[in-house]
C-alpha cells in the first residue's frame, strides 16, 4: 500500500469553500478574520469540543494582533454576518464564543451566514455591524 503523501503534519482548522465564497465571508473585515481565527485556536485548544463554551479574553484577542479598538466591532461583525455567537459580556467575564460553521455536540452547524445571498446584504450587515454602538444616557 502506497503511503499518502498529502498529510497534514499539526493541528489544523477548516473552513469549507462555500463559506469562503460566501457574500458574508468576502466583506469580512481584517478583525474578523483574525476574530474567527483566534476562535478557531481556542476550540483547537480544546480538542474541538467546548463550541459555544470558547472563553476568549480582550486580552487574548490583542495578543492575537487585533488592535483593541478594532475587537468591539469586529465581535459584532463576526455575529452579525452569521458566524459567530458570544454571551456573558454583561457580566464582565470572558464572552463564551460559538462558531455556527462547527457542530456542538452531536448538533450539526447552524451555518447561519448562509442565509445572506448577496454580496450588497453583507455589506450593508457587515456596515451597521461596524458601526460604533450609540449609548443610552439618562435625561439630566
Amino acid at each position: 500500500m502506497k503511503k499518502r503523501k498529502n498529510k497534514i503534519a499539526g493541528q489544523f482548522s477548516w473552513r469549507t469553500i462555500e463559506m469562503m465564497e460566501s457574500p458574508a465571508y468576502q466583506v469580512l473585515s481584517l478583525a474578523g478574520h483574525r476574530i474567527l481565527a483566534r476562535i478557531e485556536i481556542e476550540l483547537a485548544h480544546h480538542g474541538g469540543n467546548d463550541n459555544g463554551r470558547l472563553p476568549v479574553t480582550f486580552d487574548q484577542f490583542t495578543e492575537y494582533a487585533i488592535h483593541r479598538h478594532a475587537i468591539a466591532p469586529g465581535l459584532r461583525e463576526v455575529c452579525a454576518l452569521g458566524y459567530g455567537r458570544a454571551g456573558n459580556a454583561e457580566w464582565r467575564r470572558p464572552n463564551l464564543f460559538r462558531l455556527t460553521y462547527r457542530p456542538v455536540g452531536n448538533a450539526r452547524p447552524t451555518d447561519e451566514w448562509q442565509r445572506i445571498r448577496t454580496r450588497e446584504d453583507a455589506e450593508n450587515i457587515a456596515r451597521n455591524a461596524r458601526a460604533p454602538a450609540v449609548k443610552k444616557t439618562e435625561p439630566q
